[in-house]
């Protein structure tokens, strides 16, 4: 539970701060290329699916770029339960696979709202760097025994993806 007055994100005269989505593409010496969708403001039942469908564009995308993808929660607030079984649909197909996205800096009670969710497909890191950092060093993307994040390999027509 937070302490303290409630942050920007969650209160806003007339409601809840709306969604906003931003992607940010950098190249980083020894990593390569990382793509970040940085969200900001209040997920709920009105906007769980478009933010769920953002997600997974953006995955789709730096999947096919070659780019890590990562999620910066540093100013989002999850207001129900939609949203965090937006993140678990969005993060599905990376955890079937054995691999998860970062997500970057989630408030405290995001975080906790993760941790008790249990959502395969993330990995929450404390920041940016620490992120950037499992990455460079190869750590598993979902926890022991799942092998690290690395882009899907192109499908080609009639071939099976394994």
């Amino acid at each position: 539970m937070e302490s303290g007055p409630p942050s920007p994100a969650r209160v806003r005269p007339g409601g809840p701060a709306p969604l906003l989505l931003q992607t940010v593409h950098e190249h980083r010496t020894g990593l390569g290329g990382i793509s970040v969708l940085k969200a900001r403001g209040t997920v709920d039942a009105a906007n769980a699916r478009r933010f769920c469908e953002a997600l997974a564009e953006h995955i789709a995308l730096a999947d096919q770029a070659a780019e890590h993808p990562l999620l910066d929660l540093s100013e989002v607030y999850l207001a129900c339960a939609d949203a965090v079984r937006s993140l678990d649909r969005a993060t599905g197909p990376l955890a079937r696979s054995g691999r998860a996205l970062s997500v970057v800096q989630p408030r405290p009670h995001v975080r906790e709202a993760l941790a008790s969710a249990g959502l395969p497909g993330i990995r929450v890191h404390a920041s940016l760097a620490c992120a950037l950092d499992a990455l460079t060093a190869g750590e598993p993307a979902g926890g022991p025994g799942q092998r690290p994040w690395r882009p899907a390999a192109p499908v080609r027509r009639g071939a099976r993806r394994g």
